[in-house]
Order: structure tokens, then C-alpha cells, then sequence
């Protein structure tokens, strides 16, 4: 009995440190992945049974502002369908995030989106001293470290990899829509993977995703970043409400470091 209950113990307290140092990736981390006018952009291909069609395009951009005498990152997420897809399912959303240069954490977010006629607009400021969000409908509680959904890509971007094993969760709270989200994004290993763009050698992870509009929860989303130290989502593969969505880099300017991960363009 008493061996048993010491297996018990013994199984508590390393679950407990590998919860603290996965929880660590998302709080302390300094940015060494992308610099100030770092500009990402995207095409997002629609799968109509076996083909792929291209039906909207998604940038990225981060530039180094001030804000509240803090310096910060204001990273700008844009994406639309092609007009000529509209009439299928219209999608204008617009993301912005105040990111804080030191700490990597969000001190404003700002959504505004437009999916299919559903529209949603919200300004959020984050107070990581009092743990609270303000946001256009109200004030809410918010844990240590926590994310807005743009700030999370970022800060992904800066994870050491290399010290997990295919399968690892690496978990962290997300703050969304006037609620907190526990989520994690698994580690699948490294895979050299082709895209519209070239061929890269890549880090492969699942985030877990929250049910949406376009999106069905769970780890059903796939994306490759670029195994260097940029980090760059070269590739995201996942299904949507209705069929599915790739979306590839197609364009990139001013990256933090060499972009080793890229083998050939095709």
C-alpha cells in the first residue's frame, strides 16, 4: 500500500514539473524570432473535392510602436476571400494585438471580423499586475502569462522545440471572446514538407483549436514552421465547417534571421 501510494506521489510531482516548464514556454520567453517590419503574407486554397482552388489571401505584419510609455510590437493579422468567393462564404477579418517587447505578453487586442455575416468586434486590455481584461462588453479575471489568439502565434514562434519528443502538450491559456481557453499545441516532430512557395525542412505541431465559425474544435489543425530560428508557419492544413482550407507562404520580408529552413523554391 505504501509503495503504491509513493508511485502516486512520484507520478504527481513530475506530472507538476513538466506542467511548470511547459507553462514556462509561455511566460519569460525573450523574442528572438522576429524583428520590427517583419511582413508575412499568405494564399489560402479551398479544397472543391480533389481540387484546390485559391480563394483568399492573409498577411502578417509586426512594427515596433509605443504604447501606455511601453514599447510593444504591433502585430496586424489581414485576411479575405476573393471576391469572386464571396457569394460562398464571405470572410474580412482583421486582428490586431499590442504585444510587449519585453515580455511578450498582450496589452491590447483588437478583433474585428466579418465570417459568413457574422460579424464581431472587440477591444481588450490586458492588465497582467491586477489579472484583469477590459473589454468592450466588460471586465474579466485572467490567469498569469495568458494570450490573446495573435499574441499566442508570436510567442509560439520563440518556443524551443528541440527539447520536447513527438506527442509533448505544451499548454497555455488564451483569452477569447470574454473567456479564458486552457489549449495547448502537441509537438509532432520535424518533417521536410513542399509548399506553393518551395520546400522546407520544418517543425510539424497540432494546436488545439476552439470551436468557431469556420473552425470545428480539436487538434484537427496541422502547421509546419520553418526549423530555423525564425520559426516562419510556412504551411496550415486544416478542415472547416464546410471542406477544408491550405494556406502557404508565399511572400516574406524583413525575417529576424538567415531563413535556413528553406531548401529550394519552386
Amino acid at each position: 500500500m505504501k509503495a503504491r501510494y509513493r508511485k502516486i506521489i512520484l507520478a504527481f510531482l513530475l506530472i507538476c514539473v513538466y506542467t511548470a516548464q511547459a507553462q514556462n514556454d509561455f511566460c519569460g520567453i525573450k523574442n528572438t524570432s522576429f524583428k520590427d517590419g517583419e511582413k508575412l503574407t499568405y494564399r489560402v486554397y479551398y479544397n472543391m473535392g480533389a481540387i484546390w482552388v485559391h480563394a483568399g489571401n492573409a498577411s502578417f505584419t509586426a512594427t515596433e510602436e509605443v504604447l501606455n510609455n511601453k514599447k510593444v510590437y504591433h502585430v496586424v493579422g489581414d485576411g479575405k476571400t476573393l471576391k469572386s468567393y464571396n457569394w460562398f462564404f464571405k470572410v474580412v477579418d482583421k486582428y490586431e494585438s499590442y504585444i510587449d517587447v519585453e515580455t511578450l505578453l498582450p496589452l491590447k487586442f483588437i478583433r474585428n471580423v466579418n465570417e459568413g455575416g457574422y460579424r464581431i468586434y472587440n477591444n481588450v486590455a490586458f492588465d497582467h499586475f491586477t489579472k484583469q481584461a477590459v473589454s468592450t462588453t466588460g471586465v474579466f479575471k485572467i490567469p498569469t502569462c495568458v494570450q490573446d489568439v495573435l499574441s499566442t502565434i508570436y510567442y509560439a514562434r520563440n518556443i524551443d522545440y528541440s527539447k520536447y519528443k513527438p506527442g509533448d502538450k505544451i499548454p497555455f491559456s488564451m483569452f477569447l471572446d470574454d473567456k479564458v481557453y486552457d489549449l495547448y499545441i502537441r509537438y509532432v516532430g520535424k518533417e521536410k514538407i513542399t509548399t506553393k512557395y518551395g520546400t522546407f525542412n520544418a517543425i510539424k505541431i497540432a494546436p488545439l483549436l476552439i470551436d468557431g465559425t469556420i473552425f470545428n474544435g480539436g487538434e484537427k489543425m496541422v502547421v509546419w514552421v520553418s526549423d530555423d530560428a525564425n520559426h516562419v508557419p510556412v504551411r496550415v492544413d486544416s478542415p472547416i465547417l464546410v471542406g477544408s482550407i491550405k494556406v502557404d507562404l508565399v511572400g516574406y520580408e524583413k525575417l529576424r534571421n538567415a531563413f535556413t529552413g528553406l531548401i529550394s523554391i519552386e
